[in-house]
């Protein structure tokens, strides 16, 4: 990769993931695009930026053949919270989004990234070491847009040679980007509200586990799976990925040790509770590290840390 278009790119991932690829590749090389204006205070503003709709196909086409990349990440979805409450249009934007990218990208030879999820499990789904290639069948409207994802992803690069390339995200954390609709969010809320309140009321239960992963290391994952060799890719579309599993009490347990009066109490939600027990405990990431060298660098001590210090700069910048 060279020169990069990124969709989505006000997103909890495309924000980090639009910053970090300028840092590495040039900032006037990676353009950032979206439905909406960045804030005024967001550093987005300080690179290429362009307004897009993902189902507009001729205003992709249009800043594709302006900007030129040789690579497109397509990051814009509706997250599984929302699109349950919302499926029709999930749909459109989730599944008419992908083709419009996967057409472009096949169009201009780009090479192509797009990310799935665990939702893309159900609960038939084998839930311990969960197998990148295994039984796929979703109970929400997220996961069957993500199904439908990785095979049109599939598609696309045994049909025409579109070099597609995923991952299977778990929950990603992060401080840098307040959660947005996704059923593993109480793992980023939970220590935002530690810090402002010294207690949170969690949406799922406690003894759910559910695969999880600090957001550096998504984002080194993705420009390391971009930036592998093709021939050694197997299971391109797509990777598991994790950095750990826990449940609610355990988060809780490793906030203690830097705020020691933290409380934790409950509230379920059942649409989001109903979610997380669709998908697995703990999956399987050997594939992703064995063929292109995934290797996340947090485990939940050190991204509880990571979190604290990142919302403490963050409130006190805000103050001042």
């Amino acid at each position: 990769m060279e020169r990069i278009m990124i969709t989505g790119a006000l997103g909890q991932i495309g924000t980090e993931l639009v910053l970090k690829c300028r840092e590495i590749y040039g900032e006037e090389n990676v353009l950032a695009t979206d439905i909406r204006e960045p804030e005024a205070d967001s550093p987005i503003k300080d690179g290429p930026f362009a307004l897009l709709d993902v189902t507009d196909i001729t205003r992709m086409e249009e800043i594709v053949s302006e900007f030129k990349p040789d690579a497109l990440m397509h990051m814009a979805a509706l997250l599984s919270a929302t699109a349950e409450k919302n499926p029709l249009l999930a749909w459109n934007i989730n599944m008419g989004g992908l083709v419009n990218a996967l057409e472009v990208s096949r169009e201009y030879n780009l090479q192509f990234f797009t990310p799935s999820s665990i939702g893309a499990f159900g609960p038939t789904t084998p839930k311990d070491k969960t197998p990148a290639l295994t039984i796929q069948r979703p109970t929400s409207m997220y996961g069957v847009n993500k199904v439908s994802g990785e095979l049109l992803c599939e598609y696309y690069n045994s049909k025409f040679g579109v070099d597609t390339r995923s991952v299977r995200f778990p929950g990603l954390i992060s401080y840098v980007k307040e959660p947005g609709g996704g059923t593993t969010d109480y793992a980023v809320e939970i220590y935002f509200d530690a810090l402002r309140k010294g207690e949170y009321t969690s949406f799922i239960d406690k003894g759910t586990y559910m695969d999880m992963m600090f957001m550096d290391d998504a984002i080194e994952a993705i420009i390391k799976l971009m930036e592998a060799d093709g021939d050694k890719i197997k299971h391109r579309c797509a990777y598991n990925l994790s950095g750990m599993s826990f449940e609610p009490e355990e988060i809780a347990e490793s906030i203690r040790k830097h705020i020691p009066d933290f409380v934790l109490k409950y509230d379920v939600d059942p649409v989001r509770q109903g979610i997380a027990d669709s998908w697995p405990d703990r999956i399987d990431v050997s594939c992703s590290t064995d063929e292109w060298g995934f290797s996340p660098q947090y485990d939940l001590d050190a991204m509880t840390v990571a979190m604290l210090e990142g919302i403490k700069a963050k409130d006190a910048a805000t103050q001042h």
